[in-house]
């Protein structure tokens, strides 16, 4: 499909209220922070080894959950000064109900973090996809709307790669990043650099 078909089908899905993000490649978080594409900073938790969840898996109870390690703590305290260093302004930060999702938040040391829902995994069904994605397409809405690009605040969601994959259309790596913009559905890889 040819650019300009692309993004003509893209203006027509958004005026519909559909969202179709759209990568704008990679950016270096220096770089975003000086001119972020919106309000949004998905931050994908940090390096927790295996893949998926042991079938007694629990919210509330990290024991039934696959969770950080030495390494991932590590990379989560490393993206917080980062972060810390960039110069963005954080209007505050949200997590997943997941242990690893909320400890990387936490670790992140960016001020208080809030449990969101729609930020859940819905990897092996222990969220359902479409009303999970519903609450944060909410949320996300709300926070879209409220943005202001003269004076950019940002709102850290700490999150898994199904989520940031499925609202984004975006790969990234445990400790990654992606910015985004709710209104648009324009997104963005960032380098932590």
């Amino acid at each position: 499909m040819d650019m300009i078909l692309l993004c003509k089908l893209r203006s027509w899905l958004i005026i519909l209220g559909i969202f179709m993000p759209m990568a704008a490649g990679a950016m270096s978080l220096s770089d975003y922070a000086e001119n972020p594409i919106g309000p949004i900073l998905f931050v994908r938790h940090a390096l927790a080894p295996g893949t998926g969840d042991p079938g007694n898996f629990t919210i509330g109870d990290c024991s039934t959950q696959r969770n950080l390690d030495a390494q991932g703590r590590a990379q989560a305290l490393a993206l917080g000064e980062q972060l810390r260093r960039s110069g963005l302004v954080i209007a505050g930060i949200m997590t997943s109900q997941w242990c690893r999702c909320a400890e990387t938040a936490e670790l992140l040391g960016l001020g208080p973090v809030l449990p969101e829902p729609g930020l859940n995994s819905f990897y092996q069904n222990f969220s359902e996809r479409e009303p999970t994605l519903e609450q944060l397409r909410a949320r996300l809405a709300d926070i879209g709307t409220a943005y202001n690009p003269v004076r950019p605040e940002i709102t850290v969601m700490v999150t898994h790669f199904v989520t940031i994959n499925a609202v984004a259309g975006l790969s990234v790596t445990s400790g990654g990043m992606a910015g985004f913009n709710p209104v648009t559905g324009d997104a963005v890889q960032i380098d932590g650099n």
